[in-house]
Protein backbone atom coordinates (compact mmCIF):
# COMPACT_ATOMS: atom_id res chain seq x y z
CA UNK A 1 0.00 0.00 0.00
CA UNK A 2 1.32 3.44 -0.90
CA UNK A 3 0.32 6.20 1.54
CA UNK A 4 0.62 9.95 1.09
CA UNK A 5 0.57 12.11 4.19
CA UNK A 6 -0.32 15.76 3.79
CA UNK A 7 0.37 18.62 6.22
CA UNK A 8 -1.94 21.34 4.88
CA UNK A 9 -1.00 24.98 4.79
CA UNK A 10 -1.95 27.92 2.63
CA UNK A 11 1.63 29.03 2.06
CA UNK A 12 3.40 25.69 2.42
CA UNK A 13 1.81 22.25 2.21
CA UNK A 14 4.07 19.39 3.18
CA UNK A 15 3.71 15.95 1.63
CA UNK A 16 5.38 12.64 2.28
CA UNK A 17 4.92 9.22 0.72
CA UNK A 18 5.68 5.82 2.22
CA UNK A 19 5.16 2.28 0.99
CA UNK A 20 3.77 -0.25 3.46
CA UNK A 21 4.48 -3.93 2.91
CA UNK A 22 3.52 -6.00 5.93
CA UNK A 23 5.40 -4.45 8.83
CA UNK A 24 7.99 -2.84 6.55
CA UNK A 25 7.81 0.91 5.90
CA UNK A 26 9.80 2.43 3.04
CA UNK A 27 10.27 6.10 2.22
CA UNK A 28 9.30 6.98 -1.35
CA UNK A 29 9.46 10.78 -1.53
CA UNK A 30 8.71 13.98 0.35
CA UNK A 31 8.50 17.68 -0.37
CA UNK A 32 6.68 20.95 0.02
CA UNK A 33 4.17 22.64 -2.26
CA UNK A 34 4.50 26.41 -2.07
CA UNK A 35 1.43 28.36 -3.11
CA UNK A 36 1.94 30.87 -5.89
CA UNK A 37 0.08 34.09 -6.49
CA UNK A 38 -1.23 36.85 -4.27
CA UNK A 39 -4.96 36.26 -4.49
CA UNK A 40 -6.46 33.44 -2.45
CA UNK A 41 -8.13 31.69 -5.39
CA UNK A 42 -4.85 31.49 -7.32
CA UNK A 43 -2.94 30.26 -4.28
CA UNK A 44 -5.51 27.48 -3.75
CA UNK A 45 -5.39 26.57 -7.44
CA UNK A 46 -1.60 26.46 -7.26
CA UNK A 47 -1.66 24.01 -4.33
CA UNK A 48 -4.27 21.88 -6.09
CA UNK A 49 -2.24 21.71 -9.31
CA UNK A 50 1.03 20.89 -7.52
CA UNK A 51 -0.59 18.09 -5.50
CA UNK A 52 -2.26 16.72 -8.63
CA UNK A 53 1.17 16.44 -10.24
CA UNK A 54 2.53 14.62 -7.16
CA UNK A 55 -0.40 12.19 -7.17
CA UNK A 56 0.13 11.56 -10.90
CA UNK A 57 3.83 10.92 -10.43
CA UNK A 58 3.69 8.70 -7.33
CA UNK A 59 0.17 7.18 -7.55
CA UNK A 60 -0.64 6.78 -3.85
CA UNK A 61 -3.43 4.35 -2.96
CA UNK A 62 -4.62 6.18 0.13
CA UNK A 63 -4.20 9.61 1.67
CA UNK A 64 -4.01 10.99 5.19
CA UNK A 65 -4.28 14.64 6.13
CA UNK A 66 -3.86 16.54 9.35
CA UNK A 67 -7.07 17.95 10.83
CA UNK A 68 -7.38 21.69 11.28
CA UNK A 69 -7.27 23.09 14.76
CA UNK A 70 -9.02 26.35 15.55
CA UNK A 71 -6.72 29.07 16.76
CA UNK A 72 -7.23 32.65 17.90
CA UNK A 73 -6.99 34.04 14.37
CA UNK A 74 -10.39 33.25 12.85
CA UNK A 75 -9.45 34.57 9.41
CA UNK A 76 -6.29 32.43 9.39
CA UNK A 77 -8.24 29.36 10.43
CA UNK A 78 -10.77 29.96 7.67
CA UNK A 79 -8.02 30.29 5.03
CA UNK A 80 -6.39 27.09 6.27
CA UNK A 81 -9.78 25.40 5.99
CA UNK A 82 -10.07 26.57 2.40
CA UNK A 83 -6.59 25.21 1.66
CA UNK A 84 -7.60 21.87 3.21
CA UNK A 85 -10.68 21.84 0.97
CA UNK A 86 -8.61 22.31 -2.17
CA UNK A 87 -6.13 19.68 -0.95
CA UNK A 88 -8.87 17.15 -0.10
CA UNK A 89 -10.23 17.41 -3.63
CA UNK A 90 -7.10 15.83 -5.13
CA UNK A 91 -7.47 12.35 -3.61
CA UNK A 92 -11.27 12.59 -3.64
CA UNK A 93 -11.36 13.14 -7.41
CA UNK A 94 -9.23 10.02 -7.81
CA UNK A 95 -11.59 7.98 -5.65
CA UNK A 96 -8.99 7.38 -2.96
CA UNK A 97 -9.84 6.87 0.69
CA UNK A 98 -8.81 9.83 2.86
CA UNK A 99 -8.15 9.61 6.60
CA UNK A 100 -7.87 12.59 8.90
CA UNK A 101 -5.80 12.71 12.10
CA UNK A 102 -5.43 15.33 14.79
CA UNK A 103 -1.90 16.66 15.37
CA UNK A 104 -1.85 15.03 18.82
CA UNK A 105 -2.92 11.65 17.40
CA UNK A 106 -0.07 11.77 14.85
CA UNK A 107 2.47 12.66 17.54
CA UNK A 108 1.15 9.95 19.86
CA UNK A 109 1.58 7.26 17.19
CA UNK A 110 4.94 8.42 15.83
CA UNK A 111 6.64 9.71 18.99
CA UNK A 112 4.61 8.12 21.78
CA UNK A 113 3.71 11.52 23.27
CA UNK A 114 0.77 13.62 22.09
CA UNK A 115 2.47 16.93 22.77
CA UNK A 116 5.85 16.23 21.18
CA UNK A 117 7.70 19.11 19.51
CA UNK A 118 8.76 19.25 15.86
CA UNK A 119 12.34 18.16 16.65
CA UNK A 120 11.08 15.00 18.37
CA UNK A 121 8.71 14.24 15.48
CA UNK A 122 11.46 14.62 12.88
CA UNK A 123 13.82 12.46 14.93
CA UNK A 124 11.27 9.63 15.15
CA UNK A 125 10.42 9.91 11.45
CA UNK A 126 14.13 9.45 10.70
CA UNK A 127 14.28 6.48 13.08
CA UNK A 128 11.36 4.77 11.31
CA UNK A 129 12.61 5.63 7.82
CA UNK A 130 16.41 5.16 8.00
CA UNK A 131 18.39 7.23 5.53
CA UNK A 132 15.51 9.55 4.67
CA UNK A 133 16.44 13.05 3.55
CA UNK A 134 13.65 15.32 4.73
CA UNK A 135 13.01 18.49 2.72
CA UNK A 136 11.82 20.57 5.70
CA UNK A 137 9.58 20.74 8.76
CA UNK A 138 6.37 20.61 6.68
CA UNK A 139 7.57 17.51 4.85
CA UNK A 140 8.63 15.93 8.15
CA UNK A 141 5.14 16.48 9.54
CA UNK A 142 3.62 15.02 6.37
CA UNK A 143 5.77 11.90 6.65
CA UNK A 144 4.65 11.58 10.28
CA UNK A 145 1.02 11.75 9.11
CA UNK A 146 1.73 9.04 6.51
CA UNK A 147 3.39 6.87 9.17
CA UNK A 148 0.45 7.38 11.52
CA UNK A 149 -1.95 6.24 8.81
CA UNK A 150 0.26 3.30 7.89
CA UNK A 151 0.19 2.09 11.50
CA UNK A 152 -3.58 2.56 11.76
CA UNK A 153 -4.22 0.83 8.43
CA UNK A 154 -1.94 -2.07 9.30
CA UNK A 155 -3.76 -2.73 12.57
CA UNK A 156 -7.20 -2.18 11.00
CA UNK A 157 -6.33 -4.82 8.43
CA UNK A 158 -5.41 -7.29 11.17
CA UNK A 159 -8.65 -6.57 13.00
CA UNK A 160 -10.68 -7.02 9.81
CA UNK A 161 -8.90 -10.31 9.09
CA UNK A 162 -9.52 -11.58 12.63
CA UNK A 163 -13.19 -10.68 12.40
CA UNK A 164 -13.46 -12.44 9.02
CA UNK A 165 -11.81 -15.58 10.44
CA UNK A 166 -14.12 -15.54 13.45
CA UNK A 167 -17.22 -15.19 11.24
Amino acid sequence: MRVIGIDPGLRRTGWGIVDVEGSRLTHVANGVCKSEGTELAYRLSSLFDQLNAIFSQYTPETAAIEQTFVNKDGAGTLKLGQARGAILLVPAQRGLPVAEYSPNAVKKVVVGVGHADKVQVEHMVKMQLPGVKIVGADASDALAIALCHAHHARFAGKLDAAIARAG
